[in-house]
C-alpha cells in the first residue's frame, strides 16, 4: 500500500503505462504469428505485406518505449532473413 499521495499516483500511473505496454506487446506478437503464418505457407505476396505491417509495429513500439530499439532493429532483421529465404525458394524452379 502506498503511504503518500506522490506514491498513490506512482500506483495509478504504473498501471496505465503496464496497460499501455501490454497492449502493444500483444499486437506486435499477433502480427508476428500472422507474419510467421503466412511465411511458411508460402504466400510471398501477403507475407510481404505482413512483413510491412510488423515492421512498422516494431517501429511505433519503439517510439513509445515500449521495446528498445536494438532489439526491434534484430526482429526486423530476422523477419527479413525468413522472407527472404521463402521467396527465394517459392522462386526456385521445381524438378
Amino acid at each position: 500500500m502506498p503511504n503518500t499521495k506522490s506514491a498513490e499516483k506512482r500506483v495509478r500511473s504504473s498501471a496505465r503505462k503496464q496497460a499501455r505496454n501490454q497492449a502493444s506487446v500483444s499486437r506486435l506478437k499477433t502480427a508476428e504469428r500472422k507474419y510467421l503464418a503466412l511465411v511458411s505457407t508460402g504466400k510471398a505476396d501477403e507475407a510481404k505485406k505482413a512483413f510491412l505491417e510488423v515492421s512498422s509495429a516494431y517501429g511505433k513500439a519503439v517510439k513509445g518505449g515500449t521495446v528498445k530499439a536494438n532489439t526491434a532493429s534484430r526482429k526486423r532483421s530476422r523477419l527479413q532473413l525468413r522472407l527472404n529465404k521463402a521467396a527465394k525458394a517459392a522462386a526456385a524452379p521445381k524438378a
